[in-house]
């Protein structure tokens, strides 16, 4: 059976070949890909979100595939179309590019929502239906999409429904001096780190990790924690709008990760404290109120966990 800490670790390392110093932002990466969710990396130009989605896909032996999400992308050239074969007379399908089982869009909020709409039913039913019929996506299948706030000309911001979607957010971030000094040396060489990443873990191995994480043991106690933070979210006037029942069940998987990778069969709080950040601060919505303050979505969430009781018996 394969050991998922010391895979997890091995991944981290590869990748960290070219991402330098965000060792946090590799292991959401990596625990959003056991939990089979899909990952929004959002932060300013220029800082890896696109290296560190290629490096996941250069570490893993899967199939991988980069959109670059323009306003002028049709839906058809994600989800594929059917035209006829002019020797057999049958309709044929051609696939779009999302039938592949990573697959990175690339700034998806400077696309049209029709587009970006098409990836809806992708990302959750794992399938694609174009002229009525189903066809089903490579296992395992992760979306990593990549946008850049603060960014309004041009772009169309990802709704509600689509942004829920998303398993977790990641925010890279500038690096420090040490570190954006570690990254000059690196690629002022002949050689471009990425390209030295090779594949060291399998589809089937992904498959089997991602089945063990479903066996982890949660208790009634922290299903009731998890509960009563989603619930905490809601009935808090600094949001409009507060954590779904999809957001709660991606929490009680983050946290089953989370233990796992501690090599335990069993959630703790502590677990769920963990993933509680970037699994839910990209879903909730100010309140009017709360905007003028200025306060960040994660200051208030953490105030949430903070006043939200931790349970003791497991």
């Amino acid at each position: 059976m394969i050991n998922p800490g010391r895979m997890i670790l091995a991944l981290q390392q590869n990748i960290g070949k070219a991402v330098v110093g965000k060792e946090e932002a590799i292991e959401y990466a990596l625990i959003a890909l056991l939990c089979k969710g899909h990952v929004l990396i959002e932060d300013v130009p220029g800082v890896g979100k696109t290296t560190l989605a290629s490096s996941l896909a250069r570490s893993l032996d899967c199939s991988f595939r980069r959109i670059q999400f323009t306003p002028d992308l049709m839906p058809s050239d994600v989800t594929g179309f059917t035209l006829v074969n002019f020797q057999t007379g049958e309709m044929e399908y051609k696939e779009g590019a999302v039938m592949s089982q990573i697959v990175l869009a690339d700034e998806i909020n400077r696309t049209s929502p029709k587009t970006q709409s098409a990836l809806l039913e992708v990302m959750e039913e794992h399938q694609v239906t174009v002229d009525g019929v189903t066809h089903p996506l490579p296992q395992p299948f992760i979306v990593l999409a990549t946008q850049n706030p603060g960014e309004f000309v041009g772009t169309y911001p990802l709704p509600e429904a689509q942004v829920d979607r998303f398993f977790l957010r990641i925010s890279v971030g500038y690096p420090t001096i040490e570190q954006e000094m570690d990254v000059l040396e690196r690629y002022s060489g002949t050689v471009v780190p990425i390209t030295t990443i090779e594949p060291i873990c399998s589809a089937q191995d992904v498959l089997a990790m991602q089945e063990q994480v479903t066996t982890v043991y949660c208790s009634p106690e922290v299903r009731n924690y998890v509960a009563s933070l989603a619930a905490a979210t809601r009935s808090d006037p600094a949001f409009s709008l507060g954590a779904s029942t999809r957001a709660a069940i991606a929490l009680i998987r983050g946290a089953q990760a989370c233990a796992m990778l501690d090599d335990r069969d069993f959630v703790l709080p502590e677990d769920v404290q963990h993933m509680f950040l970037p699994v839910m601060a990209h879903r909730m919505i100010l309140s009017p109120e709360a905007k003028m303050k200025g306060i960040p979505v994660e200051q208030f969430l953490l105030t949430i966990l903070q006043n939200t009781s931790v349970p003791v018996k497991l």
